[in-house]
């Protein structure tokens, strides 16, 4: 599908200096650009390969200044961010590219599925007794989504997604390859016997509007009530969410994280990679935890903490050149010690 400089400029509310009629059908980098394709310049570092680019279009910031002379085959759609009306364009394309509809001959859905208009059902995907589809909704290959599960309008979720019994997914949500959604959360108890005796969950998994999941993420359901992912999180790659967790809104969490069971996120936060959070913990709105921290206290507002134990920013910082400085100190007590040696002899 093609489309043209002036059509890009309306999408991203931008204006077109060059050729309107310009024509693309394919996305590129800047330095990779080759006729037909659009591009995008916001970072000054990739600046120099706006002069050799052999993209058809480039949309770049509307302060751009060229330093030299552009080639004669560029043209510029100036907007106000680059990089966010480049993404704007990517999920125009991502859009147009799974834009299928229809229910794959292979796939099994119920008799009591209510499923809704322009849906797309794929390949070997199962669709259990009550689930609600609704509107718009892509769900690809081998996709399981269990009995009385509800998913909501224009969301996606990609191949081998399960969605287990009682679980709500919103509105314009993306669920990526492998995730699965409401698994038993890792509860046992033990007995008189001194063996561990399971503890049923059968709560489940709440994932509101706009939210994103990514690959082999999982998100266990609650003991009882709900897991809840609010409004606007972002969960990267394989994070374990455990039962009756609670993520706030726009929150976002780097790959490998795990969180345990009850713990309470705020809205804002961001938490990096490979970050552990014990159970029972609240964490309020803003907080930020660097990559690999262990957390076993609760956060307060916008704090910043790092670390494993984790504590704050600040401390942490001057604690590691303390540390950082310790072979050299040991080096001058060494050389302190045998120089008192020696003088004692």
């Amino acid at each position: 599908m093609q489309f043209k400089a002036q059509q890009i400029a309306a999408l991203t509310g931008g204006t077109v200096h060059g050729d309107a009629d310009a024509a693309v059908s394919k996305l590129a980098k800047i330095e990779e650009g080759e006729p037909g394709s659009i591009t995008f310049l916001s970072n000054p570092l990739y600046a120099p390969h706006i002069y050799t680019t052999r993209a058809t279009i480039a949309i770049v910031n509307n302060d751009f200044a060229p330093e030299q002379a552009l080639p004669h085959t560029l043209t510029l759609v100036r907007v106000p961010d680059a990089r966010q009306a480049f993404a704007q364009l990517l999920d125009a394309y991502n859009q147009f590219r799974f834009s299928k509809t229809g229910v794959d001959a292979s796939a099994v859905v119920s008799a009591s599925a209510k499923i809704g208009n322009n849906v797309y059902i794929g390949p070997l995907a199962v669709i259990s007794d009550h689930a609600v589809i609704g509107d718009n909704t892509r769900i690809h290959a081998h996709v399981f989504v269990g009995e009385a599960a509800r998913i909501g309008q224009n969301t996606l979720l990609h191949s081998g997604v399960r969605v287990y019994h009682d679980c709500v997914i919103g509105n314009d949500c993306i669920v990526q390859a492998g995730a699965i959604i409401g698994g038993d959360g890792f509860g046992f108890q033990p007995n008189s016997a001194n063996n561990y005796q399971k503890v049923p969950h059968i709560g489940n998994v709440v994932l509101e509007d706009h939210v994103e999941i990514g690959a082999n993420t999982t998100i266990d359901r609650a003991t009882l009530g709900s897991t809840i992912i609010r409004r606007g999180a972002k969960l990267d790659n394989l994070i374990q969410i455990a039962h009756n967790v609670e993520i706030g809104e726009n929150t976002v969490i780097a790959a490998q994280t795990g969180v345990a069971g009850s713990t309470k996120i705020g809205a804002n936060c961001m938490i990096g990679g490979q970050v552990g959070i014990v159970g029972h913990l609240t964490i309020g709105n803003g907080a930020k935890i660097a990559a690999q921290s262990g957390i076993g206290s609760n956060i307060a507002e916008n704090e910043i903490m790092q670390g494993s134990p984790a504590f704050g920013i600040g401390d942490y910082k001057r604690s590691y050149v303390l540390f950082r400085g310790l072979p050299a100190l040991s080096d001058k007590v060494k050389a302190i010690e045998k120089h008192l040696n020696l003088n004692g002899k």
